[in-house]
């Protein structure tokens, strides 16, 4: 359904909306979310330049959240990333087809627009109103092993 560079940072800002506006660097995130931390340093600029996160310099820099976790949505990190793909037109470029997508293409695109609008309902904070036993990414920590 989404990329694997998605899931990176969907993991990467929930665990920043979990930590409270407290800066964390690459290596912490990468490290407590069991995300590469190569990887995660590209995800981290796409989610810079994307707005989603702001990065800090100095002793105590590192990552924090651009907005309110209450307000940005799992799609916000998605686009930032990866966009859902969609199917505006025929995806082979068929003259006959044109807008008018086979049922093949029109499915597809039927199933990406469900995901997107449910994806764009569904708050960062959401995914963290859980009972703290049951914190997201499976195996999220409770407690940073920097903390």
């Amino acid at each position: 359904m989404i990329s694997q560079t998605a899931e990176y940072a969907l993991r990467a800002v929930v665990y920043l909306a979990d930590r409270n506006d407290v800066p964390q660097t690459t290596a912490q995130i990468a490290e407590d979310t069991l995300v590469p931390v190569n990887y995660l340093a590209k995800v981290m600029q796409l989610l810079s330049k994307g707005k989603v996160v702001h990065s800090q310099r100095g002793p105590n820099g590192g990552f924090v959240l651009a907005k309110p976790s209450t307000v940005l949505t799992v799609l916000e990190v998605i686009n930032a990333v990866d966009p859902i793909h969609r199917y505006p037109e025929c995806p082979l470029k068929l003259p006959h087809h044109g807008k008018n997508l086979c049922p093949l293409h029109r499915k597809l695109d039927d199933t990406a627009l469900l995901a997107e609008q449910a994806f764009g309902t569904t708050t960062i904070s959401s995914l963290l109103d859980v009972p703290q036993t049951r914190k997201p990414l499976c195996r999220f920590p409770l407690e940073s092993k920097g903390s």
